[in-house]
């Protein structure tokens, strides 16, 4: 007890994994990056039309972290042509449900979602 009779809390922690979680998703783009994956692999040209208004230079910085983070893989067909698509590894897939979930609470709770 501290004097005058008030007890002492420590103050609330939040989960390390869920802040490095929020650290990395939370950065512009890198939701709407992963749910653009959601449904089928894309080349650059595609995502950067699902994502609408990203920068070149951000959608492969962003690809290149979610692919660091085991998110997306990078495939390439040596072709010809040589082709290039993106697709959401296991732990990436693992994240639909709850990419699902959150569009549909957004939807329910946030106003100005589309």
């Amino acid at each position: 007890m501290a004097d005058g009779g008030t007890v002492e809390h420590a103050p609330p922690q939040c989960d390390a994994a869920l802040t490095h979680a929020f650290e990395l998703l939370g950065k512009r783009w890198s939701g709407v990056i992963l749910g653009a994956l959601m449904e089928r692999p894309a080349g650059f040209a595609a995502l950067r039309r699902a994502t609408g208004g990203i920068s070149d230079s951000v959608l492969s910085e962003r690809l290149g972290e979610l692919g660091a983070a085991g998110l997306v893989v990078r495939e390439v067909d040596e072709g010809p042509p040589v082709a290039v698509r993106y697709r959401l590894a296991p732990p990436g897939e693992a994240l639909v449900p709850v990419l699902r979930d959150l569009g549909d609470w957004a939807r329910d709770h946030l106003h100005a979602a589309p």
